[in-house]
């Protein structure tokens, strides 16, 4: 696995704009809670993750609540970030038979203009590496160019 193709990065919104910092590592769930915990604000700060051009996660923290999205369940079997969000999540962990879905908090983004619908539409779409699944959604809350511009995408 190449960090290479990792992304982690958080954003928040502050003074009517959105602002975004690389965080140091995709796998590191705890840690990145916690660094989504230090932004107090009234939008609560979002984690945008993608590991090895497999699957994304979204962690959202929000005053005491914490809000996760994985794109795909069974990633869990091959990844142990995936593993460990199952787990930080209190899901149940995913059967051999089980088919690629998306798991979580499926309206994780809905307060923010983006609901379950858009999120499980970009996580079916084969055409699409995770990189540009979270391009999408940072596009639709607003900080899209902002991404790509801290990413070199």
């Amino acid at each position: 696995m190449s960090n290479e193709v990792d992304i982690a990065v958080a954003a928040w919104h502050e003074d009517g704009r959105w602002t975004l910092a690389e965080l140091p590592s995709a796998h590191d769930l705890a840690h990145i809670i916690d660094a989504l915990k230090s932004q107090r604000t009234n939008g609560g700060a979002i984690a945008l993750l993608a590991i090895d051009e497999e699957f994304f996660m979204l962690i959202r923290v929000l005053g005491a609540h914490i809000s996760m999205f994985l794109s795909d369940i069974t990633c869990a079997f091959d990844y142990e970030a995936a593993a460990e969000f199952i787990e930080l999540a209190d899901l149940p962990f995913p059967d051999e038979d089980d088919e690629p879905m998306p798991t979580g908090h499926l309206d994780i983004l809905a307060d923010l203009g983006m609901n379950h619908m858009e999120i499980s539409a970009l996580c079916d779409d084969a055409e699409l590496f995770p990189d540009e699944q979270l391009d999408a959604i940072a596009t639709r809350l607003g900080f899209g160019e902002e991404f790509r511009k801290l990413l070199n995408l």
